[in-house]
């Protein structure tokens, strides 16, 4: 029998009251990891982008979120359907696309996570709806509209058309990578650089627009809070390394060495 979770995708639920939901980037293959991280966040994202995840490390990944309140999204490596297609069947709740530049593509990524005739997606998800807490039928009538969309704003040639992609309908989440916007403009690492803050704020301003949800990158509470009051829904806190890493760092504070 079906016993499906209440909400079934709790972080549409918090979007949709407004709600700013909490999460990180998985990028170790460690179910253990992801165990610890998804009793504390509200999502997760496993990253099949950099790093060394492969498809059987996420699958377990995208398992160990089960029973907590937490729910997993996969990183893919490029905007391609097949790279999709796997992911969802496996059990993730949304599928997160990297380098959106035009409408085109915006499009393209909206049509991955969904199946005819909103959508391009192939049938197989043999694995998912042990995941999604269903049956196979229930999950084929509910997986279009609870899987999520998630795209990525982190070139300045996708900033330049920021109101034409966010006038894809579709699209469910739109999140700001300052890492890799910095890099398209040749500076890489420089945070702080004027001309990177400038482009931030544009793609800000289109996403704010457009009354989708938008995701940001917080790596204090200072910089969460003033998100949050700019609108921002979706905040990153950092990656699995980064937050091992300050937690390190933090057992040491105020020890002589």
């Amino acid at each position: 029998m079906s016993v499906p979770a209440k909400p079934l995708n709790r972080v549409r639920q918090m979007w949709s009251e407004g709600r700013p939901a909490f999460g990180a980037i998985a990028t170790i293959p460690s179910v253990q990891m992801v165990q610890i991280m998804a009793r504390s966040l509200d999502w997760i994202i496993v990253d099949l982008e950099h790093g060394p995840i492969g498809l059987t490390e996420a699958h377990a990944m995208i398992a160990a979120t089960t029973g907590t309140p937490c729910t997993p999204l996969v990183r893919i490596a490029a905007n391609e359907p097949w790279l999709a297609k796997a992911p969802m069947d496996i059990g993730a709740f949304g599928i997160n696309f990297p380098m959106i530049t035009n409408r085109d593509e915006a499009e393209k990524a909206v049509r991955s996570v969904r199946y005819p005739p909103r959508g391009d997606r192939l049938w197989g998800p043999f694995h998912a709806p042990f995941r999604w807490g269903q049956s196979m039928p229930d999950y084929m009538a509910s997986a279009d509209d609870e899987m999520i969309c998630m795209i990525t704003i982190e070139h300045v040639d996708a900033v330049n058309r920021i109101d034409e992609i966010m006038a894809t309908p579709g699209i469910d989440v739109a999140v700001i990578g300052p890492g890799d916007l910095a890099t398209s403009i040749n500076k890489r690492g420089q945070m702080d650089d004027p001309e990177l803050l400038a482009l931030i704020a544009r793609a800000e301003a289109g996403i704010l627009n457009s009354g989708v949800p938008i995701g940001g990158v917080a790596r204090t509470a200072d910089q969460a809070n003033r998100l949050i009051d700019r609108g921002y829904r979706a905040i990153a806190l950092g990656f699995d390394w980064s937050l091992f890493q300050r937690g390190i760092m933090a057992a040491f504070d105020g020890i002589r060495r």
